[in-house]
């Protein structure tokens, strides 16, 4: 996998792109976020210092408000002004439903961002 937004979108490693970043799949909730610690592939270190995914929740937050923008969008698009248990309902209701979604992908973007990993494709 040569695209770095392809790896991305598969949470592959940010050096390889071949190995998984997760031990699990994601719709596996035994261990959601534990991040393995070297790659399965080329062993290049999905951990660079410890406690490095405590900065991933900055990224987690941005997708929250996205989330709550939009909801609020499509919710006004679609019934004009509705109530506000509404809005509370649909908000929370998919923020539960997207909750692994960001939280494995908040640490997959702060790893490509943070991480000082490049591609190195003869890895």
């Amino acid at each position: 996998m040569k695209s770095k937004g392809a790896a991305i979108l598969a949470a592959k490693c940010p050096k390889c792109h071949q190995g998984n970043m997760f031990p699990v799949s994601m719709v596996s909730f035994r261990k959601l976020s534990v991040v393995n610690s070297h790659c399965p592939h080329c062993n290049a270190s999905l951990e660079p210092e410890p406690d490095f995914y405590y900065g991933a929740m900055y990224i987690s937050y941005a997708l929250s408000v996205a989330l709550v923008v939009n909801v609020m969008i499509i919710l006004n698009f679609v019934f004009g002004d509705p109530a506000l248990w509404v809005y509370l309902v649909s908000v929370g209701i998919a923020n539960i439903v997207l909750l692994p979604v960001m939280l494995r992908y908040s640490k997959v973007l702060y790893l490509y961002i943070a991480g000082k990993l490049k591609y190195d494709p003869s890895a």
